[in-house]
């Protein structure tokens, strides 16, 4: 009887144990409040980000400032051939040529890029005849087809196109010159450079005769 009394109490001491120590909070468990919401979860940074917006560079312009390399040749501008709608060449360039228009239908008008400068145009386009019939360029920064350029010289000019050079008297300036050089594939366009009393060139132009020949342009 005495031993069975022994094991109840010993079985109730350990029970007794086992339920302190599940009312004891593991220390190394921190208590929650559950007046205290769940943090939300965040998927932005903690410092202001202004929109992603693209910049005026970044975008472009439609504004060209001259013909891209390669683009003058004996046969047009681009895909506008010399014979080409006033329209072609607009799409060709891509910018402002203006609005210029003829003082009677199918009269000799340029059109020619945006803004103009304080020295006036540095390329145009000639439109006669409802066509495009020629480029005038002024700009030391374009070549024409076989490498010539504003700023050289007559030799530098007749070296380029050996066999190909006409030489002519400058209408206007006793001491100029007019190099004209046709094109090495035998087609009717013609490349005319006019050279200063310096013997430098100061404007070329491209194009099919007659217009190409015409001195004043389109005056």
């Amino acid at each position: 009887m005495r031993l069975q009394t022994l094991l109840i109490a010993t079985l109730l001491a350990a029970l007794c144990a086992c339920s302190a120590q599940r009312e004891e909070p593991d220390p190394a468990v921190p208590a929650v409040d559950a007046d205290v919401p769940a943090a939300q979860a965040v998927d932005q940074p903690e410092q202001d980000v202004p929109p992603a917006t693209a910049s005026a560079e970044a975008l472009g312009s439609l504004r060209v400032g001259a013909p891209a390399e390669g683009t003058i040749t004996f046969a047009g501008f681009g895909p506008a051939a010399f014979g080409a709608s006033p329209e072609a060449v607009r799409q060709a360039w891509g910018g402002d040529l203006g609005d210029e228009q003829p003082a009677e239908a199918g009269g000799c008008h340029y059109l020619i890029p945006q803004p103009l400068g304080s020295e006036g145009y540095r390329t145009a386009f000639m439109i006669e005849g409802d066509r495009f019939v020629r480029i005038d360029v002024r700009d030391a920064s374009v070549t024409a087809p076989g490498g010539a350029k504003v700023g050289m010289t007559g030799d530098e000019v007749r070296a380029l196109y050996q066999g190909r050079v006409e030489e002519q008297p400058h209408k206007y300036d006793p001491e100029g010159r007019v190099l004209r050089v046709t094109d090495a594939d035998g087609g009717e366009a013609a490349l005319v450079l006019e050279l200063d009393a310096d013997g430098l060139v100061d404007t070329w132009r491209i194009g099919v005769p007659p217009q190409v020949d015409y001195v004043e342009g389109c005056s």
